[in-house]
């Protein structure tokens, strides 16, 4: 029988959606540019788990194949993309914009499973998805009649909703036979790898920044990377992961009120409509989805 919690799982999810919510506006809080905002975030990340890494998991590197090696690290370029994409973002469209969009990736997921390991769609399923582009077509034309600048920030939202998207589908192959600590240590390796060799290659410069962007590329790492994700690892041994999910779609309504207050961004009528629309499909999937799953596993037990 499982013991009960320390704490109710609740909390440390809440904590969780708090830090990834907050990831975008210090984001915009940085003057560094989006490639190195995205290497800090994952190099500090490596740092941080190099000790635990080689304490407890190092082993398990033995016992990695040619196509772990191969899929983990592109998983971690895909990732090291999504970053790129998000942040650069950020410079031309809102954070509200922007995070909703980003929170679309159960849709470019249904769509990945049912291409590439043909996952059923239902009927439910693809009303969802249609409720949700709907919503992201209301943000992206208020953002178009603001400017084509506020429209491109959303074009590279989606794009790296895309990368994230193909980076969970990549890791999907990996996570059945490695450990999640270990399987997170490579991609955000991996990440840092393919982040510096960007970096470098774009020339944007790795040092002089002042002190306020040091300490904002710890928080990420600290954050978002580490706390809130582990957080969500927790919570899962404890609850349904349909909760963790739903919980995640608090994240562009945490980030949009913080904007409000911290950089003072105004929300516009099509982002607010948009956004609940975007929402409310998206949850909608995320409710038949385990409704599926719920189905499939009383049918084989």
């Amino acid at each position: 029988m499982m013991n009960k919690p320390i704490i109710h799982p609740y909390i440390p999810i809440a904590i969780g959606v708090l830090t990834v919510g907050f990831s975008a506006v210090v984001v915009k809080l940085i003057t560094a540019d989006a490639g190195v905002i995205a290497f800090y975030r994952m190099f500090f990340s490596v740092v941080f788990m190099l000790p635990f890494f080689l304490h407890s998991y190092r082993h398990e590197l033995k016992e990695l194949t040619r196509r772990d090696w191969l899929f983990s690290s592109v998983a971690g370029i895909f990732l090291a993309i999504h970053f790129i994409l998000w942040f650069e973002s950020l410079t031309y469209t809102s954070v509200a914009s922007s995070t909703v969009l980003v929170t679309l990736q159960p849709i470019f997921a249904l769509a990945g499973t049912a291409l590439f390991f043909k996952e059923v769609i239902s009927g439910k399923m693809l009303i969802a998805v249609l409720v949700a582009l709907s919503g992201s077509v209301v943000i992206s034309w208020g953002d178009f009649q603001l400017s084509g600048a506020a429209l491109f920030g959303d074009v590279l939202a989606l794009l790296a909703c895309l990368f994230i998207t193909a980076y969970l589908l990549v890791g999907q192959d990996v996570r059945k036979r490695v450990s999640l600590v270990t399987y997170t240590f490579l991609v955000y390796l991996a990440s840092s790898i393919a982040l510096f060799i960007y970096v470098v290659g774009t020339r944007q410069s790795l040092l002089h920044y002042p002190a306020s962007d040091w300490a904002w590329f710890l928080v990420l790492a600290l954050l978002p990377n580490l706390l809130g994700h582990t957080l969500f690892n927790w919570a899962i041994k404890w609850v349904s992961t349909n909760v963790v999910s739903i919980a995640v779609l608090f994240e562009p309504v945490i980030a949009s009120i913080a904007a409000y207050y911290i950089l003072r961004e105004s929300i516009s009528i099509p982002q607010l409509i948009g956004g609940i629309i975007v929402l409310i499909g998206i949850l909608l999937f995320v409710i038949d989805v385990q409704a599926i799953k719920k189905k499939l596993f009383l049918k084989n037990t």
